[in-house]
């Protein structure tokens, strides 16, 4: 095999590596079947809604949305346009604890009396304060309705619709958050001599999620592609002037 096709199989291997790690998934996902008893203002009510959880990466924090797959409780009287107002926790698992507060429009057509009520999506914003994997589970939902309240809770316990893997959180101690005390004096052992005379350098950027270091290998397998080439159309005009 002569040398340009050496360095051609090479430089494609690479690209390719690069494309893998682009698109591998950082999330799991499933739809998980959550038992509702609610608690309305006439009296107890239960239903089962597959419960589906999904979340976007939007720069430090993603965009997390809860669907509702089929209805929930009812309402002795039809609901006009615009009278129902829902919204939900979501329970946080695994490297993170809490709960993560979602909410969703008013419903946009008249629920008829005395059938399931149809939920919104309702949507979010997750911060992660902790790396590793993290996994989201439905939690309490709230209906409020011509001035009443209902409660809804997970009788089921059910599993988690989301399973996260966080890299790079801020606030989740460790090296990417030592060095941002930098006004309590010489910052310790962190700021070593980074600070010098001036009171202290500013901390490095942490890092937000694979999909940026999934992004810089495919740009360095990029450049790889473009020096090879160089490479190769340096050697091509060497033999033809010798």
């Amino acid at each position: 095999m002569s040398y340009q096709k050496r360095t051609a199989l090479a430089l494609a291997t690479a690209v390719a590596g690069s494309v893998v790690l682009i698109t591998a998934p950082a999330a799991q996902a499933s739809v998980v079947d959550v038992n509702y008893n609610c608690q309305t203002p006439i009296g107890a009510k239960s239903a089962v809604s597959p419960i589906d959880i999904k979340a976007v990466k939007s720069g430090s924090s993603y965009n997390v949305t809860m669907t509702f797959q089929k209805g929930v409780s009812s309402s002795p009287v039809a609901l006009g346009a615009g009278a129902m107002n829902p919204s939900a926790l979501i329970n946080l698992g695994g490297a993170d604890k809490g709960t993560l507060a979602v909410k969703g429009p008013a419903n946009t057509a008249e629920i008829p009396a005395n059938s399931p009520i149809k939920i919104s999506d309702l949507s979010g914003t997750y911060v992660p304060k902790a790396n590793g994997k993290v996994t989201f589970t439905a939690g309490v939902l709230t209906i409020k309705a011509l001035g009443t309240t209902t409660t809804c809770t997970a009788s089921n316990s059910p599993g988690p619709s989301l399973e996260l893997d966080v890299t790079g959180a801020a606030g989740s101690g460790g090296s990417s958050s030592g060095g941002s005390s930098s006004t309590g004096g010489s910052g310790g052992s962190t700021s070593g001599s980074t600070s010098g005379s001036t009171g202290g350098a500013p901390a490095a950027l942490p890092k937000t999620g694979p999909l940026d270091s999934a992004v810089a290998l495919g740009t360095l397998g990029g450049t790889v592609v473009l020096v090879g080439a160089a490479g190769v159309l340096w050697l091509t005009r060497r033999n033809q002037r010798a």
